[in-house]
């Protein structure tokens, strides 16, 4: 059985992989903590900033698509908003069955409270670093999210 051996650059891709499934773990429980005297999780959070970027009310599918995230898991935590009052559902003029996601002013409070701490947070996890260290690494990501995209599977072999 002969084994397939990674480029350099694979290698070097497998690492930061690693390194960012880690850091994903961390961000998430951090976030989690940081939120959470708000009565949000990370994901709560999330959802909630992706209804604050969309430029209009979008329903669940776009959210989640614009997120990149399983429509279900986006639709159980929408649904989680709406029970605490954060978001509610609004009628869609364009489909009856795929109701549009706002927020409520209690859930624009609640965002913007976890925004507020999120400014300190953020800033002293970028101590040390560069912006334009940071703004490399973004570049990098953004292009292998772009690849995994346009791929549909993440299953580009070339």
């Amino acid at each position: 059985m002969s084994k397939t051996k990674r480029t350099p650059a694979g290698a070097a891709l497998t690492g930061l992989m690693l390194d960012l499934f880690r850091l994903n773990s961390r961000m998430l429980a951090s976030g989690d903590r940081l939120v959470a005297d708000l009565g949000l999780t990370s994901a709560r959070w999330q959802i909630l900033g992706s209804i604050v970027a969309a430029e209009r009310p979008q329903p669940v599918a776009w959210l989640a698509r614009d997120l990149g995230a399983n429509r279900q898991n986006v639709q159980r935590i929408v649904n989680d908003l709406v029970t605490e009052g954060l978001a509610a559902f609004a009628a869609n003029p364009h489909h009856r069955r795929a109701q549009l996601v706002v927020l409520t002013d209690k859930g624009r409070s609640t965002y913007e409270a976890a925004m507020r701490l999120q400014a300190p947070w953020v800033n002293g996890l970028a101590e040390g670093l560069t912006a334009k260290d940071l703004e490399s690494a973004h570049r990098v990501i953004a292009a292998l999210r772009r690849k995994l995209e346009s791929n549909g599977d993440a299953d580009e072999r070339s």
